[in-house]
């Protein structure tokens, strides 16, 4: 039996003398999706729609090499005009969908999907059911033909969040010295001295927004900030929020700021805040705006105060998030966290290092050579000498420390994770930064505007 390569030989050879064949010009494309080579079979399609224009097959076709290779505006250009085709074409609909949730448009993706399986049942995909079930909830057809949500089963049992009580504290972050002053003035002092905020009539609690490139440390001074004043903390990923089932996630929310209320004082903190602030005007569809509002609702304690919860939030892209987060009450704070200075570096190196067997380590050195990198990515470097070290040990038998020479080669290996990051955040200080919120980025690259 030939191979798929052989027939494909076969077609090609038969295309010479029929270059104007569609249908063997698709088998081709079809064969080469099949070989996973997309680029070829996108040069295969292009070619063919240049003699039929209006084929939708090569259209579909096409979208399918384009969506392969991760070209995925390009395929949504095609797949936008095929799904409202008629008579429409299923398998439109069920790219669609896969594109749809690989862009997070969950309920877009449910919508294109059930209408993908209504035009052929056997598209149904148990296993794409399944994920999209994990975001956004399942519905199901009424004795009308209707469809309404399945109703959410009870789950109280389960804990939402759990609180930690954190055994680090301020000296064990390196560096971030504006950073821990800020966060001294708006959470840690009102604890210390509650009876001077309380003369003044200012509640204890309140909310900051950290903002940076990744791995520079958000998380860890959130933390620390808990173990400073000895209070509970709580950490919040998109993961602890989100349900499936309508109106479960503003529960969820709800749920997880009881928690911190009733475990006052408590940092209450946001990882990735972005995804569950994300602008209003953006959204397509009302289950975000409904949780936004949920979320506002809960920062301004309206039916429930939040006197003595610490709220902290990070994010590497604030300029995504809804204005009406930093209202006054909110996140009226924002602080930007940049990469660890020098000294900083120094400090960090020094902390991950202790404690391991380690000979002649010149941190000031270190420190220099290390400019750009983030928090993260000195952990990558020390991983990185010690992972070398390990293979070593293993090799003699004996516990090999770690030097100067093992640290350097390490750095040469790793990049800076945060220029790209600030490629970006660049263009919004300079373009978008009509409330001056994004100066600190123009003044840490020493740009004047």
């Amino acid at each position: 039996m030939p191979s798929q390569e052989d027939t494909l030989k076969s077609l090609r050879e038969a295309l010479a003398f029929s270059p104007e064949n569609i249908p063997l010009r698709k088998h081709i494309a079809a064969i080469l999706i099949d070989l996973r080579k997309y680029e070829e079979a996108e040069k295969e399609l292009s070619e063919a729609l240049r003699i039929a224009p209006n084929d939708s097959e090569l259209k579909l076709g096409l979208a399918e090499a384009f969506s392969a290779q991760g070209k995925q505006s390009a395929a949504l250009v095609i797949l936008e005009e095929l799904i409202t085709l008629n008579p429409p074409l299923a398998k439109a609909f069920i790219l669609h969908a896969r594109l749809s949730f690989r862009n997070q448009e969950f309920e877009q993706a449910l919508e294109s999907y059930q209408e993908a399986t209504k035009l052929d049942h056997s598209l149904r995909d148990v296993a794409f059911e399944n994920q999209l079930s994990q975001y956004i909830s399942v519905e199901e057809e009424d004795e009308y033909g209707g469809r309404v949500p399945v109703e959410y089963p009870d789950d109280d049992d389960e804990p939402i969040a759990e609180v930690e009580r954190p055994s680090i504290s301020f000296k064990d972050v390196g560096g971030m010295d504006s950073v821990k002053e800020e966060i001294g003035m708006k959470i840690i002092m009102p604890l210390k001295h509650p009876e001077l905020y309380e003369a003044y009539g200012k509640s204890i609690g309140g909310g900051m927004l950290l903002y940076g490139p990744p791995g520079c440390g958000k998380t860890h001074i959130a933390r620390a900030t808990a173990g400073e004043v000895n209070a509970g903390f709580i950490s919040v990923g998109i993961n602890d929020i989100l349900d499936m089932w309508i109106g479960n996630s503003e529960k969820n929310l709800h749920h997880i700021f009881q928690i911190a209320r009733s475990e006052a004082p408590c940092v209450l903190f946001f990882d990735e805040v972005d995804a569950l602030g994300a602008s209003r005007t953006d959204m397509k569809q009302s289950g975000g705006r409904h949780l936004i509002n949920q979320f506002l609702a809960e920062l301004d304690g309206v039916k429930h105060s939040n006197d003595g919860v610490l709220i902290l939030a990070a994010t590497n892209t604030p300029w995504n998030m809804d204005s009406a987060f930093r209202r006054p009450g909110r996140f009226d704070r924002i602080l930007f966290v940049p990469p660890p200075d020098e000294e900083a570096r120094r400090s960090i190196l020094e902390i991950m290092l202790k404690g391991k067997p380690t000979t002649d380590i010149d941190f000031a050195k270190l420190a220099k050579k290390t400019k750009e990198l983030s928090g993260a990515d000195l952990k990558a470097v020390v991983d990185l000498a010690i992972e070398a070290k390990l293979k070593e040990s293993m090799k003699t038998g004996q516990l090999m420390p770690i030097g100067m020479k093992d640290l350097t080669r390490a750095i040469n290996q790793v990049p800076s994770s945060t220029k790209e990051w600030f490629a970006t955040a660049r263009n919004y200080a300079l373009y978008s930064n009509e409330a001056g919120l994004y100066d600190e980025i123009l003044s840490y690259l020493n740009i004047k505007k």
